[in-house]
């Protein structure tokens, strides 16, 4: 069983820079009748998704913040406020959202360049309570473009990079394993030698389809044909994040 290389910080700066050209390209898309209208998330219009990405990007300054200073600052006040957050940025004109999504990936792009190698050493805390050092930020950040760019509708999963899709398959698996009512499964690309396990419920079941149809599976997305090795339909599976 091949295993993916583990994603180093670097890996994590080159997918931000290349997730920020893929989301803006993709926004660029959109005219504003699609912005306004519905995505594959449940409850979310395009502009719900570009609210929260233009806000994902503040909230990781905060965490850029933490780390330069030492000042403990979380990336949202609640959860309910993240929620009230997006909702009142779907509710922008959609010039005025698409310019926040330019100016604040920006910004973050800068404070990133500004800190220091003590600094990217700095441990901070994510959003869902995990401590890790910053250098876990552009990691963090390149994953919000990438899959959120292929929630707007003008992006596949195909169009990803494959070293990126490689390391995003490997973060899901880590998500799911050992969740309470994730199913055991093996999986196995078949465009590529990569193997991965999940530790769950039952039997380990095998599931099969392209690279990029299985990150779309493991992240709770819409895509190509996901099956068992018997042919079957890829078993359901917990919420990704």
């Amino acid at each position: 069983m091949t295993q993916a290389p583990a994603r180093t910080p670097q890996d994590g700066q080159r997918w931000l820079t290349q997730g920020t050209d893929i989301f803006l390209a993709a926004l660029e898309r959109l005219d504003d009748a699609a912005l306004a209208g519905p995505t594959a998330l449940a409850g979310w219009t395009g502009k719900h998704v570009v609210g929260h990405v233009g806000a994902n990007a503040e909230a990781l300054r905060n965490l850029v913040h933490w780390a330069r200073t030492g000042e403990p600052t979380p990336m949202y006040a609640s959860t309910e406020q993240r929620g009230l957050d997006i909702d009142t940025r779907s509710r922008w004109d959609p010039e005025t959202l698409r310019a926040r999504a330019r100016t604040s990936a920006a910004e973050l792009a800068a404070d990133l360049a500004s800190l220091t190698p003590a600094q990217w050493a700095s441990q901070i805390v994510t959003a869902q309570g995990r401590t890790v050092p910053a250098s876990e930020i552009p990691w963090m950040r390149a994953r919000e473009l990438m899959i959120h760019a292929v929630d707007l509708g003008t992006v596949a999963f195909d169009d990803l990079p494959a070293d990126y899709l490689a390391a995003q398959v490997t973060d899901a698996v880590g998500k799911h394993a050992g969740a309470v009512d994730a199913p055991a499964l093996t999986v196995a690309p078949t465009d590529s030698d990569l193997r991965w396990s999940v530790e769950g419920t039952g039997d380990p079941v095998t599931v099969v389809g392209t690279l990029a149809d299985l990150a779309a599976y493991l992240t709770g997305r819409p895509g190509g044909p996901v099956t068992t090795g018997a042919g079957d339909p890829a078993p359901p599976l917990p919420r990704w994040l």
